[in-house]
């Protein structure tokens, strides 16, 4: 028996409670959990933002060691230390065939499955096939990646959403240049992420945007070089910030119909908006077709940071041994199982970094 975050049914509160999880099957590695961070995307399950099957052992970043494997796996041993990867790819579908991983068909498939049962007996899935909310987790083999050399679980277990999200937002969908100007839209944990990946990228200036004002020393630690406090003026604020232009580069992380849109008209004629944020279907976002035409901005989604995480976590560790990137200054709150409720609560309130439950 161990004891996990369970959401019984969409829109209740998460109950921390205990479960009973099976031996890893073949293909299966069981994994004791280091730590967990607590992602809005948590939040979007659990108030059906994303729809998953319930009830769900939410939480879909994290790291820890495997403590034993199934039948067929050969990449992990009992004993090393993992990094678990809530979107593996299947390597035949056709976006996979295409080198797209990130938008693999297949990445979910496993969130339907019976993860484990509560006392009772009742069926429990796994809320973004990892449920990282528990002590001890069983997922398929191609849910876990060695874990970098050199970078503590607690920070490796924020490699697998928010640093792989925020850096390949930087990298792969926007394509930062140095010496060009960004403005990121969202001060959380993978806010903070993408405005370390624009430092590290060479970006000449960063805008941070967010509602909170009591969010700026963090956002200046982790890179911004100016902070604006959201507004109706917003997009005219980060325009008198770059010489009446507009960035050249603008990073939506937080999902809303008017934060997009607002990002769109702080990018300058012919720059480039990222959409990271996941939205509601209800946040609709309008655009006219005279104002697509003559502003010849580029706007684009991102899925997992446009990433391919067997390819991109080493090269993510470089970065953080180098002192480029620090997943640690990412969090601002050490948390325990219990309280992950109450992170919820936070994250609602639009207060803090990155919450990291550390078991």
């Amino acid at each position: 028996m161990i004891r996990a975050a369970v959401l019984p049914a969409v829109g209740s509160p998460l109950e921390i409670t205990g479960i009973e999880l099976p031996a890893p099957g073949p293909g299966q590695v069981r994994v004791r959990l280091a730590a967990a961070g607590v992602c809005h995307s948590d939040l979007s399950l659990s108030d059906g933002t994303l729809r998953v099957p319930v009830p769900a052992v939410l939480g879909h970043e994290g790291a820890g060691t495997v403590v034993a494997v199934g039948e067929g796996v050969t990449h992990v041993a009992p004993g090393d230390d993992v990094v678990l990867n809530w979107a593996p790819s299947c390597g035949t579908c056709h976006p996979c065939s295409l080198g797209e991983v990130w938008l693999c068909l297949d990445a979910l498939s496993g969130a339907a499955a019976v993860h484990a049962r509560t006392e009772d007996g009742t069926a429990l899935h796994p809320g973004l096939n990892v449920a990282a909310f528990a002590e001890e987790t069983v997922v398929a083999a191609g849910c876990v990646l060695p874990a970098p050399e050199g970078v503590p679980l607690t920070d490796a277990a924020l490699l697998g959403c928010a640093v792989l999200t925020g850096w390949g937002a930087v990298h792969h969908s926007a394509r930062v240049r140095a010496g060009e100007t960004v403005a990121v839209f969202g001060v959380g944990g993978v806010g903070l992420a993408t405005l370390q990946a624009a430092r590290a990228a060479g970006a000449a200036a960063i805008v941070a945007v967010d509602v909170s004002p009591e969010k700026e020393a963090l956002a200046r630690a982790a890179g911004a070089t100016e902070y604006v406090v959201a507004s109706d003026t917003t997009a005219k604020d980060v325009r008198k910030l770059t010489g009446g232009h507009g960035v050249d580069v603008a990073v939506e992380c937080v999902g809303r119909a008017v934060t997009i849109r607002t990002a769109w008209e702080s990018t300058r004629r012919g720059g480039r908006t990222t959409v990271v944020g996941i939205g509601g279907k209800d946040q609709q976002v309008s655009f006219n077709a005279l104002e697509i035409f003559h502003w010849g901005r580029t706007l684009s989604g991102c899925v997992y940071g446009n990433s391919d995480p067997a390819r991109d976590l080493p090269i993510l560790a470089e970065h953080i041994r180098a002192g480029r990137l620090d997943p640690g200054a990412l969090v601002t709150d050490r948390i325990t199982l219990d309280d992950i409720p109450a992170a919820f609560d936070a994250l609602r309130a639009g207060k803090g970094g990155r919450a990291l439950v550390v078991f």
